[in-house]
């Protein structure tokens, strides 16, 4: 099913798309979203398991879901994105279509095709959503942005795949992008 030019979409035509098609709903336009390369995929598996891993060492709460995964951001049917990945802390958030509200914690992994999107447009949807912490990853020139969406000034750090990133929303986790198996 092939949607027809409208000057405003909604959560229902995002719902309604064809099976397997990915895309997003940003302020009442639709995205797609192309399929994702073999390191982005490598790299969201990574994050996965490394976060997944640091959240059941410690027995803690939050939970970590992979793209495809809806997040509602604004909790209101108007925004609905699928971040590459998304560390939820307040189970409240969580319903069967996904997250309302916005996740504590976001990665993306920068797409060669759009990378204004996560750079700019993104960054800017985050933060006026209640995102604590956002990290861009751009593999092609190996390096990560952090953003710590808490901080007035959106204070942001600039780090390589040589670095030990830390976490930001929690007091002891720190990711060695040399241990990721790339």
């Amino acid at each position: 099913m092939e949607l027809s030019q409208k000057q405003f979409y909604t959560a229902e035509d995002y719902w309604n798309l064809p099976e397997g098609q990915r895309a997003e709903l940003i302020n009442g336009q639709i995205y797609s979203m192309a399929p994702p390369s073999r390191l982005h995929q490598e790299l969201v598996s990574q994050f996965t398991k490394i976060i997944g891993n640091y959240i059941d060492s410690c027995n803690g709460c939050c939970k970590v879901y992979p793209a495809p995964f809806a997040v509602n951001l604004d909790g209101e049917d108007k925004d609905w994105v699928e971040p590459d990945i998304s560390v939820i802390c307040d189970p409240n958030k969580l319903t069967d279509r996904g997250c309302s509200g916005a996740p504590d914690w976001i990665i993306e992994i920068i797409s060669p095709s759009d990378p204004g999107r996560d750079l700019i447009y993104k960054l800017n949807l985050y933060a006026r959503a209640g995102v604590r912490e956002y990290w861009i990853v751009d593999p092609r020139n190996h390096n990560v942005l952090v953003y710590y969406l808490e901080q007035k000034d959106f204070g942001v750090k600039t780090y390589t795949f040589q670095d030990v990133i830390k976490v930001n929303i929690y007091d002891d986790f720190r990711i060695n992008f040399q241990d990721l198996k790339l």
